[in-house]
């Protein structure tokens, strides 16, 4: 073979060889999608508070000599943590996840408190269709009347049954629970009581549309929760209280426009009948990296509230409960940063209401750094015998910083000038002198990725 030949050859293999090699891949159609997706993702966090002045413990009802009070203001320090690892589940149809979970508190005698804060699976129909049962943490619109409470360390969550479906800007679920503690065939044996929640039956619906083309947003909800009568009740068995109210978001631009209204009614645990209602407003203008929010909190509360020299809280016959219940709300976010109200309860189960009316300001100097001060003036909804309703104002300021994508470091202080209300309501344990800080680490890695 001349040299010719040989190149002509050789050039004719160079041009052919690639458009085989080609040929010969197989085709998307020809391999196997890989359909099972799972992940894993770590998160462990840590935060420190100090606190000077706090709610007053159950045992002081009793009058103080002017100065002593001051000496029993307790001063507070310590280091709370949480760790989890979610373990996440998909497969076209079907998804899962179990999520361990372990908080507590630095040094804490024992082993903390471990548990499972969602174990669940969930099965995806067509048309926007889903199933989904097992222990799970709920959110709905703002959080102020169904949310997971992320600030508290060990969260909630709930043992459901939840359906619904979702698709061209509707979503609406349905939400059914029946709660026990335990396995019990004693008839008349009531077990749900120091659950993961504290009712006996909750059926809830919700429904939300989003308008197309337009940045409104519209949430009806409402709950039906069954509460095993008190002991000491006259009537005896299961109590139903009802929820109904709705949730409106207007975000155009740099307008953001929130309004909710709710109201309960039915029976209580000791079958006193239920009127009760709250409304809250607010609106945020973000014009840049900078924006200010200004809103308002009414939370209705209960009649004939007469609070003696003793500084317990006396009442009248409560023909009618007026006093609004914020439910399973992530309260934290609401109602000012240091959680003397709606997080703990009165003493005697009443409550006189709320008024809260804010002021707040965010700036975000560079990437990652967030800024916020806020301003909250604290008053009781129901008038007061011999007080005024001011409970008093408090300032907060806090600040958190990205360090990585899933490394945040975040802190924050808060100072409440009370008044005579706050500490005669036991709210306090000093009305001048109530400061709270806190530190926290937040770390969020994905720890593990795989599809097969």
């Amino acid at each position: 073979m001349n040299s010719h030949g040989f190149i002509k050859r050789w050039l004719l293999a160079a041009l052919v060889a690639p458009a085989l090699t080609i040929m010969a891949q197989p085709t998307g159609d020809s391999i196997p999608p890989k359909v099972n997706e799972l992940k894993v993702d770590l998160q462990f966090m840590t935060r420190g508070e100090a606190r000077h002045g706090g709610l007053m413990s159950k045992g002081d009802h009793s009058d103080e000599e002017e100065g002593e009070e001051e000496k029993k203001t307790p001063n507070s320090n310590f280091l709370l943590t949480r760790t989890r690892l979610a373990i996440n589940y998909k497969r076209d149809w079907l998804e899962a996840r179990v999520t361990p979970q372990h908080s507590g508190v630095w040094g804490q005698e024992g082993k903390g408190g471990f548990n499972l804060f969602e174990t669940w699976v969930k099965l995806n129909a067509p048309f926007g269709l889903f199933a989904q049962v097992g222990r799970m943490a709920l959110d709905y619109d703002d959080e102020r009347i169904i949310g997971s409470d992320d600030w508290a360390m060990a969260s909630s969550s709930h043992d459901v049954l939840r359906v619904g479906y979702e698709g061209h800007g509707h979503k609406a679920h349905v939400i059914l629970a029946y709660n026990q503690n335990s396995t019990v065939m004693t008839v008349g044996d009531s077990h749900y009581a120091n659950g993961a929640q504290p009712y006996k039956t909750m059926h809830t619906a919700w429904y939300h549309y989003d308008l197309p083309r337009f940045p409104l947003g519209m949430s009806v909800l409402f709950m039906n929760v069954g509460m095993e009568s008190d002991p000491d009740a006259f009537t005896k068995g299961t109590m139903y209280q009802q929820l109904i109210g709705g949730y409106l978001k207007f975000h155009p631009n740099r307008w953001l426009a929130e309004v909710s209204y709710y109201h309960q009614m039915g029976k209580n645990e000791f079958a006193q009948k239920i009127d009760a209602w709250m409304m809250s407003a607010k609106v945020k203008f973000q014009p840049a990296n900078y924006g200010f929010t200004v809103g308002y909190d009414y939370l209705s509360g209960d009649d004939h509230f007469a609070v003696p020299t003793g500084g317990s809280i006396g009442m009248s016959l409560h023909k009618v409960i007026k006093g609004f219940s914020t439910v399973y709300g992530s309260h934290h976010k609401f109602y000012g940063a240091m959680d003397f109200f709606y997080v703990s309860t009165y003493f005697n189960g009443f409550t006189p209401g709320l008024q809260n009316a804010y002021f707040k300001a965010n700036y975000s100097p560079i990437k990652g750094l967030n800024i916020n001060a806020s301003y909250h003036y604290l008053a009781t909804a129901t008038k007061l015998e011999k007080l005024d309703r001011s409970l008093g104002n408090e300032f907060e300021l806090q600040a958190s910083y990205a360090i990585t994508r899933d490394i945040a470091i975040s802190l924050g202080g808060s100072f409440m000038k009370g008044t005579e209300t706050m500490e005669k309501l036991k709210r306090s344990t000093n009305k001048n002198v109530l400061r709270w800080s806190w530190i926290s680490l937040n770390v969020n890695p994905r720890i593990f990725s795989f599809k097969w």
